[in-house]
């Protein structure tokens, strides 16, 4: 227990953890299918299994694409997307382009379907029922090489840290790592919620065997762990935040050879938390990867955070949460809920209203508004769907701030 405050934690896994690899592969595969129909139903599930001498995958779920469409080779879409984030052999952990694939694709249920789709396209109905979350704060503006992302600061950071690992594999700054890996940071909190200081941070990151270029285990983890510091935490976490009595765990086992789908099977949807605000905000249950926009498990939660963003950046609270609920084959959101933790400027009632009138939560009104018909999801698989920087081909376009919004909120 921390001193005068609390401690906080969030994790976050490449793009080479099983779990990530099924969300990358059906994020592949939903890019692939808007990219010759914007208006694909699609809903895809990837499964993952390594074993001593083979590879297994297995698709599933269903997709719907316009007659006229050409339709992708979903088989080639998964083992290049395995291949490119690294398992390309069974000592890494799968060998993606050999391995024995199976799929089970379906079209999308005619029932649901017709609740969705309306002769009005404004009418749009959700594709589900469920609950969603969007989250912001201002806790990480603290520190410029941070600002503007409005997140929690320990997820951010370990979104951060995967990130920088993945890279440094890429960009050869760590030559030996292998595609599977982990961070997790925890924070010290003052009383009132302010971040100080990092308390701990802990990496796991897969390697090829160095044992015996650095005298055993021992030494192969005493060299991975400095690499680790040197070209991983020091580039990402910010220098004052390393003060004091902080510590770094590399490898708690002492080694992570053996990794991917061979030390871990792997499934779509199971890093929920990690995509979005690392426990800090809640989670509705819905996962993301897979789904086209007509999912409001996807959808909504992307336009609550868009819209907690902008409350954050509009000074009317230091944090604000959102959620929206909705019925299947309905468009307005049967509920929509703000609460700012008492941070904010106003009531959270009249904080809710300008939210109702700044912004429209119907599922095709916010397909509309941030630009979702398009092949933007696979980069969303790996690194968080939040706090990313938006791109001028339309990556995030959720985390971008509307100028004309910000100033229709404020109230000073």
């Amino acid at each position: 227990m921390a001193q005068n405050g609390y401690l906080f934690t969030s994790e976050s896994v490449t793009a080479g953890h099983p779990d990530k690899l099924c969300d990358n592969i059906s994020d592949a595969i939903l890019d692939a299918c808007l990219d010759v129909d914007p208006l694909a139903r699609v809903a895809v599930e990837t499964f993952v299994k390594g074993t001593p001498d083979s590879s297994h995958l297995i698709l599933g779920g269903e997709i719907t694409l316009d007659v006229a469409a050409q339709q992708p080779d979903y088989e080639d879409v998964a083992r290049q997307t395995a291949a490119d984030i690294g398992y390309t052999d069974l000592t890494v952990g799968m060998d993606a382009l050999n391995c024995d694939l199976r799929q089970l694709i379906t079209t999308q249920s005619v029932d649901i379907k017709q609740g969705v789709d309306r002769s009005d396209p404004a009418a749009q109905g959700a594709g589900d029922q469920g609950l969603m979350f969007g989250y912001a704060t201002t806790e990480s503006e603290a520190w410029p090489e941070l600002a503007g992302s409005f997140m929690p600061l320990p997820a951010l950071l370990a979104q951060r840290l995967t990130q920088r690992l993945s890279e440094g594999r890429l960009d050869g700054s760590l030559p030996w790592a292998r595609p599977d890996g982990k961070s997790q940071v925890t924070v010290q909190y003052r009383s009132d919620g302010t971040p100080v200081s990092i308390d701990t941070v802990v990496i796991a990151i897969q390697h090829d065997d160095l044992s015996a270029d650095h005298g055993g285990d021992e030494g192969q983890l005493s060299f991975i762990r400095q690499e680790v510091e040197q070209h991983v935490v020091r580039q990402v976490i910010p220098d004052d935040m390393l003060q004091g009595d902080w510590k770094l765990i590399v490898n708690g086992t002492g080694r992570f050879v053996l990794g991917g789908p061979r030390g871990d099977c792997g499934l779509t949807g199971r890093k929920i938390i990690v995509d979005t605000y690392g426990g800090m905000g809640r989670h509705g249950g819905g996962a993301f990867s897979g789904k086209d926009p007509s999912k409001v498990d996807r959808s909504a939660a992307y336009a609550a955070r868009f819209a907690a963003k902008h409350v954050v950046a509009a000074h009317l609270a230091d944090r604000c949460e959102i959620q929206l609920a909705y019925a299947i084959g309905v468009a307005e959101p049967v509920s929509v809920w703000v609460d700012t933790g008492g941070t904010g400027k106003l009531d959270d009632e009249k904080t809710a209203a300008l939210v109702a009138s700044n912004f429209d939560f119907r599922p095709a009104m916010i397909i509309s508004n941030l630009n979702l018909l398009r092949p933007i999801y696979r980069v969303t698989a790996a690194g968080g769907h939040f706090g990313r920087q938006p791109t001028s081909e339309g990556h995030f376009s959720w985390e971008r701030l509307d100028a004309d919004i910000v100033n229709s909120l404020r109230t000073d």
